[in-house]
């Protein structure tokens, strides 16, 4: 069967150049050939099949209205309603929103959820609004966005910059709206509005196990080994945190501002302690380092947890680590993966370490269907199960197709998409 080549190009080093939706349009197009799927499957998944724009109109706090453009992206619903976060972000694109929702639809898929991927955002800077102008904010986008989603349509979630605060507004708000508690229309609320004990460390868990698994497969304890986490927001504070308490040597964390390294140790402890709410610390400390300095400073787990792009072809020869998992969205280029891999180095994907998050949303979506709520240590048992099970399925696969592990995890994300399409005769 022929699948469109979207690259149109032999030329490797173009790649490097790609957009996101487009690098993640290729990874999707080798999967599904490596399946043996047609043009017509890839024509359906390349993109989200809704993309909404919007304006919000905000009353500032200085009496003036400043209109905000927002995006609610929803790529498959093929197997259920779509489900993901809001992020708030000066820089945010709608091209960032349709790969980020299609990210989210591989992460369903990779933990076997009900649903497809949803990605929203404001083109907003909330370090500069104050309260009041945040909550309107994130009032103005509910009603916006409010006709295309639902508990049983496509369920929202935090992001970056976004919190159980936010999502506490915007469920009031759409509460207010459908004139009904709704509960179940956002994830990550604040646990007396319906929320889950084990929501907010979520994500650095998924990323934990995986390193975990990882470490297994390459013959080494996490008790000793030496971490580098590029980022100190929600998840890299908690991965140091998870790490340094499992006896692992945290050498190097970053912000936007710089990196600390210190081969014998930081004291991860002390920095949570200094940290601000955005997750910067460095700017109290002399001697720092640039974030592309300390990728490649000597370590055993390199865990890219900022912004994507950092492990491109230029550097990717000089990464020492011997595993790398990816704890931002996109952190590492398609040509870097390869390099990385044909070093012998273990690369854990985002759709597969980024996974849990998604998935206590959804552990959280079925307590508020059910009314009966899970103690954190029960979530985190659920957590587990999902994420120890995935890892083996992609390893596996990618050692016995002979694929990178991103190649693998994308098969295993895009499958339940494209058979439930199939029978659904949507293709």
């Amino acid at each position: 069967m022929v699948i469109y080549d979207v690259t149109n190009s032999g030329d490797e080093q173009d790649i490097e150049k790609l957009n996101l939706v487009t690098s993640t349009q290729i990874v999707i197009h080798d999967a599904l050939k490596k399946m043996g799927y047609n043009q017509e499957m890839f024509e359906l998944l390349k993109e989200p099949l809704r993309m909404s724009n919007v304006r919000i109109p905000v009353r500032m706090d200085d009496g003036s209205t400043k209109i905000f453009s927002g995006f609610r992206a929803q790529h498959n619903d093929a197997v259920g309603p779509t489900m993901g976060g809001v992020r708030f972000h000066p820089q945010v694109t709608a091209n960032e929103v349709k790969a980020l929702a299609m990210w989210m639809s591989l992460k369903c898929g990779i933990v076997d959820l009900p649903f497809g991927g949803g990605k929203g955002a404001i083109l907003c800077n909330p370090r500069t609004m104050s309260f009041g102008e945040l909550e309107r904010l994130s009032r103005g986008y509910v009603r916006a966005i409010s006709q295309i989603v639902g508990p049983t349509k496509d369920i929202p979630g935090p992001d970056m910059y976004t919190n159980s605060q936010i999502m506490a507004w915007m469920m009031d708000e759409y509460s207010r709206l459908r004139q009904y508690d709704s509960s179940g229309f956002i994830t990550g609320k604040p646990l007396v509005l319906g929320g889950s004990e084990g929501r907010e460390k979520a994500g650095a868990r998924g990323v934990t196990i995986c390193i975990e698994e990882a470490a297994k497969r390459c013959g080494f304890n996490i008790k000793g080994a030496r971490v580098i986490v590029q980022g100190f927001g929600n998840a890299g504070s908690y991965i140091a945190k998870f790490m340094h308490d499992a006896g692992a040597i945290v050498v190097g964390i970053s912000d936007v501002y710089g990196a600390l390294y210190d081969p014998d140790g930081l004291n991860i402890n002390y920095l949570l302690e200094r940290r601000d709410s955005f997750g910067t610390v460095t700017s109290l400390f002399e001697g720092i380092i640039t974030n592309k300095e300390l990728l490649e400073q000597d370590c055993d787990i390199l865990v890219p947890a900022a912004i994507s792009n950092q492990i491109t072809a230029e550097n990717a020869h000089n990464i020492k680590a011997r595993i790398i998992v990816e704890a931002a969205n996109g952190p590492t280029t398609l040509e870097a993966t390869n390099i990385l891999t044909d070093r012998g180095i273990l690369l854990v994907p985002d759709v597969l370490a980024g996974a849990g998050s998604v998935t206590a949303s959804y552990f959280e979506w079925v307590q508020n269907k059910q009314g009966y709520y899970w103690s954190e240590d029960e979530v985190e048992v659920k957590l587990r199960s999902k994420l120890v099970k995935a890892f083996h399925e992609i390893y596996n696969l990618a050692q016995t197709s002979n694929v990178n592990m991103r190649l693998a995890a994308y098969m295993v994300g895009v499958r339940k998409m494209a058979e439930a399409s199939l029978f659904r005769g949507w293709v």
